[in-house]
């Protein structure tokens, strides 16, 4: 049975369709509600930065999205695809409690109706009653792509899984093994999008680029790319140094974790006070990600040197899918038997 190409079929092409066509409605919404805001405040000013942590976190969301699933189809990957159906549904948390966070930003005064104060009063005729729909409106095509979503992700599994299991044969074992595999390469690129996500919005929200938090935040940012990076690379070729360092390093991370406590210091009251809910939920999510990254590498390091890595399915470099050029000799040794240009990658994209 053949493998049909990437974006061959009716399944891929709508689902893609889906998450592109979504990210341009959502991103034309908060856009059309960050322009009606920065009419009327100035956003240097600590309790108005809301607004552009929200649009920079979802230009960032629908961007890793559309990526995350051009990879999750071009390399047959179901795990992923589920991972982003999760990841969806996180959005549609998110911009639930952008409409909270956006009102605890400009309404001051809940007793009036605008004639006092047009910015900071909720009544009728506000500048929040203006916005509300349109923050509004965004949960709500989220979640209704995310329905759509799930219909094609159910025939993307079906067309799958032929896919996967000329990967690995009906061994249990190396089925087994491969999925706990990519379950961690899926977390690692999750966990890349959410310590980009919080480190985003402590750098917009932090006021004084002179301040010790501000250095200490732009200098996590290299060393937890390494630390992914540097755990993908030890997983794909079961180098058992780097990835024990990598296991290591997960653990020293999550002492970041300590920034819930910045968070709700009165200290920061006025800092932190209208981003403190999008923030709190990301470095929760973050830590507990990079939890389960450690657990899942775990059980990864100990299937090393099981046979995995000599199933013909790492054989090549990051970033590129097997070339179909093999020699006859190569193609005797396959213990599948089969020619390459029908069997898939697993590597990080």
């Amino acid at each position: 049975m053949a493998v049909d190409p990437f974006m061959g079929t009716r399944a891929q092409r709508c689902f893609i369709a889906t998450i592109a066509i979504q990210a341009i409605v959502v991103l034309v919404m908060i856009s059309i509600t960050f322009r009606l805001v920065a009419e009327h405040v100035d956003f240097n000013q600590s309790n108005y930065k809301t607004l552009p942590c929200y649009l920079a976190l979802f230009v960032l969301a629908e961007i890793f999205e559309l990526l995350m699933a051009f990879d999750a189809l071009r390399l047959r990957n179901v795990i992923q695809l589920a991972g982003i159906l999760m990841f969806h549904l996180a959005l549609v948390a998110f911009a639930a409690i952008q409409v909270h966070e956006t009102k605890a930003a400009l309404v001051r005064f809940q007793d009036c109706d605008g004639s006092f104060s047009f910015v900071n009063c909720g009544g009728p005729h506000t500048l929040f009653r203006k916005v509300e729909p349109f923050l509004i409106v965004v949960p709500c095509i989220i979640a209704a792509a995310w329905f759509v979503m799930v219909f094609f992700v159910r025939a993307l599994y079906i067309e799958f899984g032929w896919a996967i299991f000329r990967v690995v044969g009906a061994n249990p074992a190396m089925k087994s093994m491969y999925q706990v595999y990519q379950i961690l390469i899926c977390l690692l690129k999750f966990d890349f999008f959410s310590f980009t996500g919080v480190t985003m919005q402590l750098l917009i929200v932090v006021l004084s680029t002179n301040s010790a938090e501000f250095g200490l935040t732009v200098a996590a940012i290299p060393i937890v790319l390494l630390l992914l990076i540097g755990c993908g690379i030890a997983v794909q070729r079961e180098i058992k140094w780097l990835m024990s360092l990598s296991l290591v390093l997960m653990l020293a991370s999550e002492t970041y974790l300590y920034k819930l406590v910045r968070f709700f210091q009165p200290s920061s009251e006025g800092q932190y006070e209208t981003t403190r809910a999008t923030l709190t939920v990301f470095t929760i999510v973050a830590f507990l990600l990079l939890l389960a990254t450690f657990i899942v590498g775990v059980k990864c390091f100990t299937d090393f040197n099981k046979g995995l890595y000599n199933s013909k399915t790492f054989d090549t470099p990051l970033f590129r899918r097997h070339s179909s050029a093999r020699t006859p000799g190569e193609l005797k040794d396959d213990p599948l038997n089969e020619p390459s240009e029908t069997r898939m990658s697993i590597d990080i994209e």
